[in-house]
Order: C-alpha cells, then structure tokens, then sequence
C-alpha cells in the first residue's frame, strides 16, 4: 500500500496541502495524467477524482503511478466495497458525500486519511464522539454556507472541514478565511470544456489562480478581525 501522503507532507492533513482541493469527474483515463500535471503545475497537489465515471478507478490508477508528485484521492465513495478498490488502487486519501457507520468502519480500516461528509451539527457530533475531526461540509451552499460553518466554530472548534458544493473563485476566500475551514473543494479549474479540449495550459493557470486563493483569504480575515468588511 502507498503511503497516504508523500513524505515531505509527513504529519500534514489532507486539508493543509492546498487551499483548494479540485474536484475532477474524468471521462477518458488517458486525460487523467496530462490533468493531474497540469493542476500539480498550477500548485495543486491535492486532487480528488471522483467515482462518477467508468473510468474513474483507472484513472486514479494512472495518476498514483505516473505523477508522483500529486496526492491523489477518491471520492464520491458512498460504500465500503469502494473503498478497498480505491486504495488498491493508489488513492492516498478518501472523500464522501456524507457518512454512515458501515462506510466510517470501512474508511478508517484503510489506513489513509479519509473526509466523511456532514450537512448538521448533529453529524459533526456523531463523528467526533468517534474520533473524527476533519470532515467534508456539502452541500456547502445548500446547508448554509459560511453563515452555517462559522455558527459550527464556536461551539465545536475541534471539527474542520473542506466545504465543497456551490464554492467557487466569488466565495472560496471568504470560506477559507474561516478558522475551522482548512479547504475548499471545487471543480471550476477543471472546467468540462477545457478538459474536453485538452487544453492543459487553461487548467494550469486556473489552478494556479485557486492556489492564490490562500492569500486572498488571509486578507479577508485580517480585514474581518479588524472590524470592517471585504467585499
């Protein structure tokens, strides 16, 4: 088995690698490469692919053996059968829409790093009564947004999260300048029509412009902390 994350990101969560984590749906593997190259350029290392497609496990497959550099992961894993394939397949981190105790058992027997997906505070909870602190928010602008993650900090400031589901370069700063919001999880770097064409360079230099996003959000927050607004 791989190890989970490579080893200059030893002791370092899934949530500290980027501020943004790409969401990819891949369609063709023999794209998932050329892709993986161009986010990992563009200062994303962290990629999630998600299990949407047929050619999904293949491609996380080519990505763990052909870019090293990059920390792939899965996601849209919804069963524990998935998750024994993913890992086999190279996947150094797993993600889910949402959690049950079935799939948790599964996640956390695979020995790598894994986000269960909450929505409620009572999902957040259950999760940490079981030792679980770092979590996917989604939908995140459906479940309320940053209005919703700040009103979580205060009384669970243990949890964190990656918001994925509605985020995108008009709102990822202001999620990443909450203190309980390692990541945000998003797709718009990887646009479908860009893919479609191959044009590798677009998605380098809209990756390159979600790894800014890091200090954009710093700025958010200092203006926050100050006692004025950043629009």
């Amino acid at each position: 088995m791989a190890s989970p994350l490579p080893s200059s990101a030893a002791g370092v969560s899934v949530l500290d690698l980027a501020p943004v984590l790409p969401v990819v749906v891949v369609r063709d593997a023999d794209d998932a490469v050329p892709l993986a190259r161009a986010l990992v350029a563009g200062g994303l290392p962290a990629i999630e692919v998600t299990l949407r497609t047929p050619a999904a496990l293949d491609a996380v497959r080519r990505i763990a053996a052909e870019v090293p550099e990059a920390v792939v992961g899965a996601g849209t894993v919804i069963a524990p059968e998935q998750v024994t394939a993913c890992v086999a397949a190279g996947a150094r981190f797993l993600v889910s829409p949402g959690w049950t105790d079935g799939l948790l058992v599964a996640m956390r027997a695979s020995g790598v790093p894994f986000l269960p997906g909450v929505s409620t505070a009572t999902e957040v909870l259950a999760l940490l009564e079981r030792g679980v602190r770092e979590m996917k928010f989604f939908p995140a602008q459906a479940a309320g947004g940053t209005a919703c993650l700040r009103s979580l900090a205060g009384p669970l400031p243990q949890a964190r999260f990656c918001p994925t589901g509605g985020v995108g370069p008009d709102n990822a700063a202001e999620y990443l300048s909450l203190p309980n919001v390692g990541c945000v999880g998003g797709s718009w770097m990887v646009p479908a029509e860009a893919v479609a064409g191959r044009d590798w360079g677009r998605v380098e230099e809209l990756a390159r412009g979600a790894a800014a996003l890091a200090g954009r959000s710093a700025e958010t927050s200092s203006v926050r902390a100050a006692g004025g607004t950043c629009r």
